[in-house]
């Protein structure tokens, strides 16, 4: 079973989860500071880490970049709930961003969602449903059936498949698809309009792609 670190200097937050977590049947350890965290993910090799951000002697903002070059997957779980924090961690490397007070169900879902992408890195292959997007080829199929994509189109999907289950922010996503030309949002959005377009209808918008209010875009994960 997987082994979570929780990284929080608020001991009644680090039992909270530390009892969420074992009831859902994971091998907990935990860590008050960013030296023991440090240490722990050096001695006990997590698969992932909770981390606050309001660490005692060291942001944890500074820990995400360390946390992501070890290919460990990690959830920030903060009462900080500015839009540039969760901008910042997300670019910086975190799996996602949790405001607390948080809903345990929901953490653990994210959770599972952070620990298979860890788990699929390396392949190919995205599917989702009946969506199929092949990565090495640049083919998307769904239920079967080619769907004809612009470049643009496509390259926002692609971008989107590769972190899946993951927020992707607005500026890497203009950084990566348009380059160093002036690229505004406007562009951005009217890309993704098309995509839900062309693979989610009939069902509901947001149904594949999910909007993270000022944030970025998240091509959803089954749960």
């Amino acid at each position: 079973m997987s082994l979570v670190l929780i990284v929080d200097d608020e001991l009644s937050i680090r039992k909270l989860l530390r009892q969420t977590l074992e009831r859902a049947g994971y091998n907990v350890a935990d860590a008050a500071d960013a030296r023991t965290a440090m240490a722990a993910l050096e001695n006990r090799r997590p698969d992932a880490v909770l981390l606050d951000l309001g660490l005692p002697g060291r942001d944890g903002l500074e820990l995400v970049p360390l946390i992501a070059r070890l290919g460990v997957a990690q959830i920030v779980v903060s009462a900080r709930e500015g839009t540039d924090d969760k901008v910042a961690a997300l670019d910086l490397g975190a799996d996602d961003y949790i405001t607390k007070p948080f809903d345990s169900e929901e953490l653990l879902a994210r959770l599972r969602v952070a620990l298979r992408r860890r788990d699929l890195n390396g392949s190919t292959i995205v599917s989702i449903g009946d969506l199929t997007i092949d990565l090495t080829a640049h083919l998307v199929h769904r239920a079967g059936i080619e769907v004809h994509l612009t470049r643009k189109e496509y390259e926002v999907l692609a971008m989107l498949a590769e972190h899946q289950g993951r927020v992707v922010t607005h500026q890497r996503i203009l950084s990566r698809v348009w380059g160093g030309h002036d690229p505004r949002i406007e562009y951005l959005r009217i890309v993704v309009r098309n995509l839900r377009q062309k693979l989610e209808a009939p069902a509901p918008v947001g149904t594949l792609i999910g909007n993270e209010l000022g944030i970025g875009y998240r091509l959803q994960a089954s749960r």
